[in-house]
């Protein structure tokens, strides 16, 4: 793409953030026909303030739609930028699979080192550690691709399938975290074939979760509602003592569930989602993370927070982030917890506290600084405190704005 002229990358970055040009007009300060020139390359783009604010809406580095490679700052190392999101497009490109069937794998990763690579790649997003993980996905995509292919035809087929699978739930979560929708949605669906290879029904079911969340991010709510719920129904627990694996996976889908119906408000079907995922986690015992689900009580509670949130009854999220067992969510993982400060922050913009709503910022920031400072969603949240907040906002809160680049 740096060949292309600045007009036509406007335009590129344009269609991937969904943007149309009369949105983008309105968020620039411009009109539909200077952009449309613009991209047409009619007008040139020969100011570098508008370069500069082009970038900013379009969530860029200026370098890219400069056709310049983009250096990537010390501050910056804990995000993925788009260098390492096209990194990982590229990975998601290769169909070496295919490859397989003429001729044989020049090469491929022992299973025992991947399993190894695979967990630690599970338990670098949990700890959202997002730089270091799509440093490592690309590489970590291109293995699993190429040892499902090597053992495509032994018995060790369904392990190097379930690793696979379970590579290409890692990258939609990540990739959906940063905005990244349709490639995250991508790489679930890519995960629920692998699964079904790899003969496990849990696994699909968590590819089907995620599906789920890249769908309700796409916007594309009432499908993400019937996968989620659809699926839960067929792992639905029996008569039998249902094993705790299945439980957890089972749980995660009412939840997901739970959240898309809130998106369309329906509270009814909020609450009986909720309801069963509860059920699910009593029986269950406890907090655990099975299946890297980390699907318990405390769990449905921060699902009880963002459900309240979705509907707009931020009073009803803060009074249960008051209320929750505090020992279970401090066990919890930091990207569980962060992303619940972030929606706790949302909770208390809602009800217009909005020194509160930058305190759980600022304590999501602490902990998993990633989930804050990456994640277009806290963006916009620390937009909204900046805004509404009177005179000069404390110093805290300055600060972590600049170091987000949101402005003041």
């Amino acid at each position: 793409m740096d060949e292309l002229p600045i007009g036509r990358r406007v335009a590129y970055w344009r269609g991937r953030r969904k943007m149309s040009q009369q949105v983008f007009a309105d968020r620039l300060g411009k009109s539909k026909s200077w952009v449309d020139k613009v991209e047409r390359g009619v007008r040139r783009l020969d100011k570098f303030s508008v370069v500069y604010d082009i970038a900013d809406v379009l969530q860029v580095d200026v370098q890219l739609l400069l056709g310049k490679e983009v250096e990537r700052k010390p501050e910056t190392q804990n995000c993925i930028d788009q260098v390492e999101v096209e990194e990982i497009r590229a990975a998601l490109e290769r169909y070496d699979q295919m490859s397989a069937f003429f001729q044989a794998v020049p090469h491929s990763p022992p299973l025992t080192e991947m399993r190894k690579a695979v967990s630690h790649a599970w338990l670098t997003y949990q700890h959202a550690k997002y730089g270091a993980l799509a440093r490592a996905l690309p590489k970590l995509l291109r293995d699993a691709q190429a040892a499902d292919s090597a053992h495509a035809d032994s018995d060790e087929a369904p392990h190097a399938a379930h690793l696979l699978g379970q590579v290409y739930q890692i990258a939609s979560s990540a990739l959906r975290k940063v905005g990244e929708h349709e490639l995250s949605w991508l790489a679930a669906d890519r995960s629920i074939a692998v699964s079904q290879r790899a003969g496990d029904q849990l696994l699909a079911g968590l590819a089907s979760y995620r599906v789920g969340s890249a769908l309700l991010a796409l916007g594309r709510v009432r499908p993400s509602l019937e996968v989620n719920v659809n699926i839960a129904n067929r792992l639905a627990p029996g008569l039998d003592r249902p094993r705790p694996e299945q439980l957890s996976v089972y749980g995660m889908l009412l939840l997901n569930g739970a959240m898309s119906a809130a998106r369309i408000g329906d509270s009814a079907t909020v609450r009986d989602l909720l309801c069963g995922a509860d059920q699910a986690s009593l029986e269950l015992g406890g907090d655990f993370n099975h299946y890297w689900t980390s699907f318990g009580p405390t769990n449905v509670q921060l699902h009880r927070c963002a459900t309240a949130v979705e509907l707009g009854d931020g009073r009803l999220a803060v009074e249960t982030h008051l209320g929750m067992d505090q020992n279970g969510f401090h066990a919890m993982l930091p990207e569980r917890r962060a992303h619940h400060y972030l929606d706790i922050a949302r909770g208390y913009t809602q009800i217009g506290d909005v020194e509160k709503a930058g305190e759980m910022l600022l304590e999501g920031d602490r902990l998993a600084p990633s989930e804050i400072r990456c994640r277009p969603l806290a963006h916009e949240v620390l937009s909204d405190v900046l805004r509404r907040t009177r005179g000069t906002p404390p110093a805290p809160i300055a600060e972590l704005a600049e170091q987000m680049g949101v402005g003041v």
